[in-house]
């Protein structure tokens, strides 16, 4: 039920098997480390990511779907990070923890997001989000990429 659920990497290994599990472990540690490091010369924290794979025909693995997004992605301003705290970050966690507060069990549909809460997501946002987040950095052009 749900989507996005955390399996322990046992469970990864039995649904695609050891080699590929290992190969998509190492292509999602290669972007992660790169989008750290891209935030980080940004003053920006990349605290965790999504990444999504398919696979070709020929049966190569693909990277799909978005990368290093603020939707996919949650970012915190490396200023005001302290551990044990909860800083304030460049995504959707805000609207999450209102859902949250109110006891919200997840059944569509939502309720209304509420003004304060639409003006304090966009009052966390970066100025700037061309220049503030690893996604809007520049990048080749490519649309379909081998992950090897």
């Amino acid at each position: 039920e749900g989507h996005a659920l955390p399996i322990t990497d046992a469970e990864a290994i039995a649904l695609v098997g050891a080699e590929r599990f290992e190969e998509i472990r190492s292509v999602t540690l290669a972007v992660y480390e790169r989008g750290a490091r891209m935030a980080a010369a940004r003053g920006i924290i990349l605290a965790d990511t999504k990444l999504e794979f398919g696979l070709r025909d020929d049966g190569t693995l693909l990277l799909i779907d978005e990368v290093l997004t603020p939707d996919s992605s949650r970012y915190w301003p490396a200023e005001s990070f302290a551990p044990g705290g909860s800083p304030p970050s460049f995504d959707k966690q805000f609207v999450r923890d209102h859902y949250l507060s109110i006891g919200w069990d997840q059944t569509p549909p939502a309720p209304p997001v509420p003004p304060e809460v639409i003006a304090g997501t966009r009052a966390r946002a970066p100025s700037s989000p061309t220049s503030s987040t690893p996604a809007a950095a520049p990048r080749r052009r490519s649309h379909s990429r081998r992950c090897r």
